[in-house]
């Protein structure tokens, strides 16, 4: 499929804006440059590598360019990465033929997994909003549904979300707060807490952003039991101080990891 595809053909659970994410070379290509002075993912890494002590199978759903597969996968770590995008995976397989990382490589939506035997990861990972990129509570569900079901007892899954109230501390986000109230109230096919953005030259970008309260609900729903809730400062660069104060208002949003 193109980028301009009819919208009963889009994948469940992904918007036109995601799908045309998904088919940009640009973003790809220059995906690794963009984020290249950001420290963002620095802390990402160090909560996985807290928690993913032994090696295994790493599966990243929703891999980009491989950011965090390539790292695991250089301490003996095999990698899985499931990306939409066949760009973001061509790169990631220019970098594991580079060092002769064991990654493997699969073109899919996060909400139809059935190709995935149960049992065969040992860890999985959801990064950078990846959750929230997908449309529809029920489409979300699927998603950690079937991350529950690749896990192995035991399996470990990490994922991060933005929190939906930390909008509150900025003018244009309490006006978007309210619109978005109105506009699920009215039944807009809007559910409270979806976003719609110009990105990078992509418009109409979606992505959700959560409640604490909302993806406690879904992960234990989904049948995973959280062991660590990580609120993130407002750079996401630090874990959040002081969470006990406000927190539910002041992290820019959580990094989860369940099992």
């Amino acid at each position: 499929m193109n980028a301009d595809v009819p919208q009963w053909r889009l994948p469940p659970g992904v918007t036109r804006g995601l799908w045309q994410y998904a088919q940009a070379d640009h973003i790809a290509d220059h995906y690794d440059d963009y984020f290249a002075q950001n420290s963002l993912f620095d802390f990402d890494r160090a909560v996985l590598e807290r928690h993913f002590t032994q090696p295994g199978l790493l599966v990243d759903l929703g891999c980009g360019t491989g950011r965090l597969l390539v790292p695991f996968t250089r301490r003996g770590f095999r990698g899985l990465a499931v990306d939409l995008s066949m760009p973001m995976l061509e790169v990631v397989g220019q970098k594991a033929a580079e060092e002769q990382l064991p990654i493997d490589r699969l073109r899919a939506n996060l909400t139809e997994l059935d190709c995935l035997r149960d049992g065969v990861a040992d860890y999985c990972i959801s990064m950078f909003s990846t959750l929230g990129m997908i449309r529809g509570r029920a489409n979300r569900l699927k998603a950690l549904s079937h991350t529950r079901r690749i896990l192995k007892p035991g399996g470990k899954f990490v994922l991060h979300i933005h929190n939906r109230w930390y909008n509150l501390f900025d003018p244009q986000g309490r006006v978007w707060l309210a619109k978005n109230l109105l506009a699920s109230l009215a039944g807009r096919d809007q559910e409270p807490g979806d976003k719609f953005f110009d990105y990078r030259g992509i418009p109409n970008m979606f992505l959700h952003v959560f409640t604490r309260r909302e993806i406690k609900a879904d992960l234990r729903r989904a049948g995973f039991r959280i062991v660590e809730f990580i609120a993130l400062d407002t750079q996401r660069r630090h874990a959040l101080r002081r969470p006990w104060l406000f927190g539910r208002l002041r992290a820019n949003g959580w990094i989860v990891v369940c099992q």
